[in-house]
């Protein structure tokens, strides 16, 4: 029985031509993520009820503004200007639009007001089940929004390896063929091993071989096709 795919990658081409791996984040990050930003929420609250519990009304009424920012507002503002809330940052979280551009203003409001029907009827209910039945992990706002929420990638992106080796491949390639294993040359070494010997198997009746062998075969093929032999 075959092994099942890497499905949480969602790939996207950008305007330019450039395609991107994006890893879409699951639940359980989300919820940290999520638990995080309230408790830093709750704590600010806090920590400015003291001072304003001197102020009387206006400083009732202060505190009230100033909940309803850091409740509404703070989510909103942090994901249309950086991506992600503080949360998202601890937990290497960012907020994407699913073409993967930056996300803008009216999709970051939309994701965050439809919190409010995620909710239902308790417990982020109808959103958990939304993430577990959508295979990028999104939620209904994220959906209407047309959002996902992705581990961010790191700053640093390994060098392509190098395989001094040149192998032949066993059969006529066509030239479509051709340009695929040339692809996955050049694409794989930004790749996770295990996403490289999951698009390695797709080959395997030309390589014969599976995990790291057929990844190196692949890359050895490569290197003959580009005649550096």
């Amino acid at each position: 029985m075959a092994a099942p795919m890497l499905d949480t990658y969602r790939e996207v081409v950008t305007p330019e031509g450039v395609p991107l791996q994006l890893p879409a984040a699951g639940p359980m990050p989300r919820a940290l993520a999520w638990l995080i930003d309230l408790a830093v929420r709750f704590g600010a609250l806090t920590a400015l009820s003291i001072p304003l519990a001197l102020l009387d009304e206006f400083g009732r009424g202060l505190y009230m503004a100033l909940m309803f920012l850091l409740m509404w507002a703070y989510p909103i503002v942090c994901e249309a200007l950086w991506g992600r809330t503080l949360g998202k940052r601890v937990l290497g979280l960012r907020v994407l639009a699913q073409d993967g551009a930056p996300v803008g203003w009216m999709a970051s409001i939309t994701r965050n007001l439809l919190r409010t029907v995620d909710m239902l009827p308790f417990g982020y209910a109808l959103g958990l089940i939304s993430s577990l039945f959508d295979p990028h992990g999104r939620r209904l706002g994220d959906l209407v929004a047309g959002t996902m929420v992705v581990h961010a990638p790191p700053h640093y992106l390994p060098p392509p390896a190098t395989i001094d080796s040149a192998l032949a491949p066993p059969q006529p390639l066509r030239p479509e063929e051709q340009a695929a294993v040339m692809a996955f040359a050049e694409r794989a070494p930004r790749l996770s091993p295990a996403r490289q010997q999951e698009l390695a198997g797709i080959a395997e009746p030309l390589t014969s071989a599976s995990g790291q062998v057929g990844v190196l075969r692949l890359y050895a093929m490569a290197n003959w096709l580009l005649g550096r032999r």
